[in-house]
């Protein structure tokens, strides 16, 4: 029995540390955008518009409850430019674009 429960902890161990390994892991957006992909955007504007769309639920306004109800739904969809399933701010497409176009473009 001591041993199953020895197993059983190293088992969990190892797992924390897979998922713990998973989630530090962080995808350089050039290895998602190649240079001839990013090639074809005229502008920053144009990226984020072809970039892909995230939808997110948020808080309806008191409004929205008014008029529809309290089982209403609100949803906002912007864009994912760094392609790490998070909406973006104009800040952070900004960012994205401007760190391909120094790799790319210099």
């Amino acid at each position: 029995m001591k041993f199953i429960a020895v197993f059983i902890v190293v088992l969990l161990l190892f797992s924390a540390t897979d998922v713990y390994a998973f989630e530090a892991k962080k995808v350089d957006i050039g290895d998602i955008i190649s240079k001839e992909q990013f090639s074809r955007y005229k502008d920053v504007g144009e990226f984020i518009e072809h970039s892909p769309k995230v939808t997110i639920e948020v808080k309806p306004e008191p409004e929205d409850i008014a008029e529809y109800g309290t089982d209403v739904v609100k949803s906002l969809t912007g864009s994912d430019c760094d392609r790490d399933g998070i909406m973006d701010d104009n800040a952070k497409c900004n960012a994205v674009y401007y760190k391909l176009w120094m790799r790319y473009e210099r």
